[in-house]
This record gives structure tokens, C-alpha cells and sequence, in this order.
């Protein structure tokens, strides 16, 4: 089948558009979008990778699934649609920015400038339906980007995956954290960042220091 993605990450996904599961994803996926309200739109469900092609990744940043209120999602985690209020989560991500590196709080929630920097911005589940979050769950999506970090995590080293919450730090046994720097942490979620443990974490300073020290350039958050 043709999917519509960026050409390098294509050729390391190849053989997963051709697996059975891939096959009864995509049914599912265009059964949900056909019948019900669905995010983000069809055109940017790749969005994470077409905007940070493979060899370009520095950080990956993985998320659960897409925001599901609408003109939020466009494919990017964590990231909504210029003009949208800022999530929780997002808020409190640019406060620690902020407190962190001093960078200002910008006026958009549109992490396109991230990712154009090799920022891998992934959910984990790349659709949801419409005021129901983790509703595509099941579909299969996991499988598909377990096998993206695997490619990442097989031919590039001193990467910096930042996994925050429970559910992005159990995906850090696929990674291999003598070849690459893993920082962990709670959510930035309110419930979870008010608790303790993401404000004043300095992982985006962290990252950069990690980055200059292996010849990159630093992300400008």
C-alpha cells in the first residue's frame, strides 16, 4: 500500500505497511474517519515524521495520542494548531522552558518549530477519536511506532529521548542508554507535574548540553 510519508522513514518502515496488523489498522483508521469525527486530520496523521526526517532526529519526544478537541491536534505531540489555547500539559511544559533556559513563553502552541529542528515529536497512537481520548488505543497504532524507535534506536546513537509519565518511560527498554541519553519524569500534566518531579527537572538544558557535547546544535526551545 502507499502510505504518505517522509521517504527515509519510509524505507526504514517498509516492511511494516505490508504486516497484517498494519493492513487491519488502516481499514479501522479509515472506518472511524468515514464514520465519526476523527484528529488529526487525515493529511498530517504523519505529521511527526514528514517534518523531522530520520537522519535528522536529535530528540524524540513521545507522547500518548493526539488531543482530541477540535483544531487542536495536527499530528505533532504535546503540539496544537496556531491560535489554540495552550493544554495544561503544554503550559506546563513552557513554564519549565522558561524557568529552565529562560527562553519566553510564546504566543503559539505550535511545536512545528521543534520539529523542524529534529525534534521527533511521536504519539504512540497517531489517531483518536473526536472528545474521546485514547479511543484508537486498540487500533494497532503502537506496534508501528515501537517499530520507528526501534529504527532509531538500531541505527542512530546519541540521541536524547526524553520520556515523560508512566507510559512513554516504559518504552525506554527498546533504547540503549550507553549509546544515547535518556531523561525520565513524571507528566507535565497538572496532576502529575503538581505533585513534584517535572518542575525543575532542566531536561531541556540537560538536552542541549548533551547535544553540544556530541558536535550538534542546540535546540532553541
Amino acid at each position: 500500500m502507499d502510505v504518505k510519508i517522509e521517504n527515509s522513514w519510509k524505507q526504514r518502515l517498509l516492511k511494516e505497511f505490508e504486516q497484517p496488523y498494519f493492513l487491519r489498522l488502516t481499514e479501522a483508521v479509515r472506518s472511524e474517519y468515514r464514520s465519526t469525527t476523527c484528529y488529526p486530520p487525515g493529511s498530517l496523521i504523519f505529521n511527526a515524521f514528514n517534518l523531522c526526517p530520520f537522519d535528522q532526529v536529535k530528540v524524540v519526544i513521545i507522547g500518548q495520542d493526539p488531543y482530541h478537541e477540535p483544531g487542536q491536534a495536527h499530528g505533532l505531540s504535546f503540539s496544537v494548531q496556531d491560535g489554540v489555547p495552550f493544554p495544561p500539559s503544554l503550559q506546563n511544559i513552557f513554564r519549565e522552558i522558561h524557568d529552565d533556559v529562560g527562553a519566553p513563553i510564546p504566543t503559539t502552541g505550535n511545536l512545528t518549530r521543534w520539529a523542524q529542528q529534529g525534534v521527533l515529536l511521536l504519539n504512540a497512537t497517531l489517531t483518536v477519536r473526536a472528545h474521546l481520548a485514547n479511543s484508537h488505543a486498540r487500533l494497532g497504532w503502537q506496534t508501528f511506532t515501537d517499530a520507528a524507535i526501534r529504527a532509531l534506536a538500531a541505527e542512530r546513537e546519541h540521541l536524547v529521548y526524553l520520556l515523560w509519565g508512566g507510559y512513554a518511560r516504559g518504552k525506554s527498554y527498546m533504547i540503549d542508554k550507553t549509546k544515547n541519553l535518556v531523561l525520565e519524569s513524571v507528566h507535565p500534566s497538572p496532576l502529575s507535574a503538581n505533585r513534584g518531579g517535572w518542575f525543575g527537572n532542566h531536561q531541556f538544558s540537560q538536552t542541549n548540553r548533551y547535544l553540544i557535547d556530541h558536535g550538534m546544535t542546540p535546540i532553541e526551545w
